[in-house]
């Protein structure tokens, strides 16, 4: 059951550094990246899947050097769109039309009208509202992982700027949003490991409007 799952995974705070997690668990979580709900289906976002130990070194450097980085045995890196343009967004409608029989004029003109809405826009709030996409992807990933009693550690404490150097990412249009080690808790050694779950019940977070 996926509360139970919820209620099971925490951010690990120390990974053990000698269990790997099997690639089929980690295409697992990317699936459920991919299948995650984005704004016009643009899904505008890339996940980098980082094993080298070299590159994950350099990101925990600039990442408060959070162990988890290195201590997991892969590192997703969630990189949104730096910006929305025709080239993507064509690329989007055409797998739909190759995909879904053709293409009609309805999806045509709803992503005519997408990019009479988006390409004028600031590359700044493209950047935003990619970045928010890829936030309910890192969501997915991070449910998927639970499910297959992955330990991961939802990650912002690190420098974009930084990353995106690393990583080369802004060559390829991209930006750093979040980081997620995957991994498996260590038996000792995780001042989280054990502690209740603490969430605002759900009469102060949840208003109904009847």
């Amino acid at each position: 059951m996926l509360l139970d799952d919820l209620n099971w995974r925490y951010a690990t705070k120390k990974m053990d550094p000698t269990r790997t997690v099997a690639e089929d668990k980690v295409t697992r979580i990317l699936q459920a990246a991919q299948l995650a709900p984005t704004s016009s289906g643009l899904q505008p976002f890339e996940i980098l899947v980082v094993t080298n130990p070299d590159l994950r070194a350099q990101i925990r450097a600039v990442a408060w050097d959070q162990a988890q980085v290195t201590e997991g045995s892969h590192l997703l890196v969630f990189a949104a769109w730096d910006n929305y343009t025709e080239a993507r967004i064509d690329a989007v409608l055409a797998q739909m039309a190759a995909e879904r029989g053709g293409l009609t004029e309805t999806l045509s003109a709803y992503y005519t009208r997408l990019k009479a809405m988006y390409l004028p826009r600031p590359a700044e709030v493209n950047y935003e509202h990619a970045a928010r996409q890829a936030y309910i992807a890192f969501a997915m990933a991070v449910a998927q992982a639970a499910e297959d009693k992955v330990d991961v550690t939802p990650m912002e404490g690190f420098d974009p700027a930084a990353v995106d150097e690393i990583l080369g990412l802004r060559a390829r249009g991209l930006r750093s949003v979040t980081l997620l080690p995957l991994g498996y808790r260590a038996a000792e050694g995780d001042w989280l490991q054990g502690l209740a779950k603490v969430r605002r019940p759900l009469d102060q977070l949840v208003t109904r409007l009847d």
